[in-house]
C-alpha cells in the first residue's frame, strides 16, 4: 500500500491526476491489467491472470502483499480497470510521457509582416527591426506581399522586395524556401538561426 509519510503527497497529486488509489476504490470488482500481473501472481502465490474481473477486496489485498498500490486508471469502464504498481512510479512515468508529449507538441511561434508592392523605404525599414527581433526571439517570420486589385502586375517588385528582406536578415534568419504566389499574396518563411553554444 502507499507509504504513509508520502500520503500528503499522494492526496495533492491525486487531485492533479484524479487517480483512485487504493481505499478510494469502492466498487465491488475490477479488472486488473498490467504487464506485471503474473509477477505479482508469484509474489502472492495466486493464480491471476492479466485482463481478469476479480473482487476489489481481494486485489487491494494483493497488492498490500506486495507492498504496492492498487491504481485506477479507467474509472468508466465497466467494471473500472485498475493496476497494482508503485503510486509514485506511476506518476513519475506518467510525468515522463507527458512531458515528452509536450516537447514534441511545442508549437512554433510564426510572426507575420505583411508589404504591399509600393512600401516606402521607412515602412520597409521598421518592418525589418520588427522581423529582426522576432528571429531573434526564437520565432519563424512570414512575410508577404498583398496584391490589391490591379497591383497584381508588379509580381517583380514584390518579388525583389521580399528578397531584399531576405537579405537583410541573412544573420539572423534563413528562407525555408523561395518567395512563391499563393492567391494574391507573394509568401517566404524565414526560421531563425540557431545561435552558437556558449563557450564555457
Amino acid at each position: 500500500m502507499a507509504r504513509r509519510r508520502s500520503s500528503n503527497r499522494h492526496k495533492r497529486e491525486e487531485k492533479k491526476y484524479n487517480f483512485r488509489v487504493n481505499h478510494q476504490i469502492r466498487v465491488p470488482e475490477v479488472r486488473l491489467v498490467g504487464d506485471n500481473v503474473e509477477e505479482i501472481a508469484r509474489i502472492v502465490g495466486e493464480d491471476i491472470r492479466p485482463s481478469e474481473v476479480y473482487p476489489t477486496r481481494k486485489v487491494k489485498e494483493w497488492a498490500q502483499k506486495a507492498e504496492l498500490d492498487v491504481v485506477e486508471i479507467s474509472p468508466n469502464a465497466k467494471p473500472p480497470v485498475v493496476r497494482i504498481v508503485d503510486y509514485n512510479k506511476f506518476l513519475y512515468e506518467k510525468k515522463k510521457k507527458e512531458k515528452e508529449m509536450k516537447a514534441k507538441a511545442a508549437k512554433t511561434v510564426i510572426k507575420e509582416i505583411r508589404f504591399t508592392p509600393n512600401t516606402d523605404d521607412h515602412d520597409f525599414e521598421f518592418k525589418l527591426r520588427h522581423a529582426k527581433s522576432f528571429l531573434e526571439s526564437g520565432a519563424k517570420v512570414k512575410a508577404y506581399v498583398h496584391f490589391r486589385g490591379r497591383t497584381i502586375v508588379f509580381k517583380e517588385r514584390g518579388e525583389l522586395l521580399l528578397l531584399r528582406f531576405l537579405k537583410e536578415l541573412e544573420e539572423y534568419g534563413a528562407a525555408e524556401a523561395l518567395p512563391r504566389m499563393e492567391g494574391r499574396r507573394m509568401i517566404v518563411m524565414i526560421a531563425p538561426k540557431k545561435k552558437p553554444a556558449a563557450k564555457k
